[in-house]
């Protein structure tokens, strides 16, 4: 964590990507089940042109984390989440329904939050 950050900024920030990777990875729910979905999932059905334009703010997620004072092996955890995520996203159909089942970006929220040491609201 950034020295000259307040912990009050800190909160907003993180709070400000969990509102993102929401919206992208869990936005929606699909009637009938607990399985719920995102931009993500429904931009990613695009050929090749979606997986490019969601993996804009998956990686932006990835670099707020960097400047909030995230380092070594959780940011390559992270990386690793959005690699493997947009690589699955480039098997049509198949990379949809990953889509839906791993959720890279609330899982990168969440290993920043364990990271700074805070919990979701």
């Amino acid at each position: 964590m950034p020295p000259h950050a307040d912990r009050a900024h800190i909160h907003r920030e993180v709070q400000r990507l969990r509102q993102l990777a929401t919206v992208l990875d869990a936005a929606f729910r699909i009637p009938g089940t607990k399985a719920r979905w995102g931009l993500d999932a429904l931009i990613g059905l695009l050929p090749v042109g979606g997986t490019t334009v969601m993996l804009l703010p998956s990686l932006y997620i990835v670099w707020k984390s960097w400047k909030l004072g995230v380092r070594g092996a959780v940011l390559g955890r992270m990386l690793a989440n959005v690699a493997v995520e947009t690589a699955a996203d480039l098997v049509p159909v198949v990379g949809d329904v990953f889509d839906v089942a791993f959720k890279a970006n609330l899982r990168n929220v969440a290993l920043l939050e364990q990271h700074l040491g805070l919990t979701p609201d």
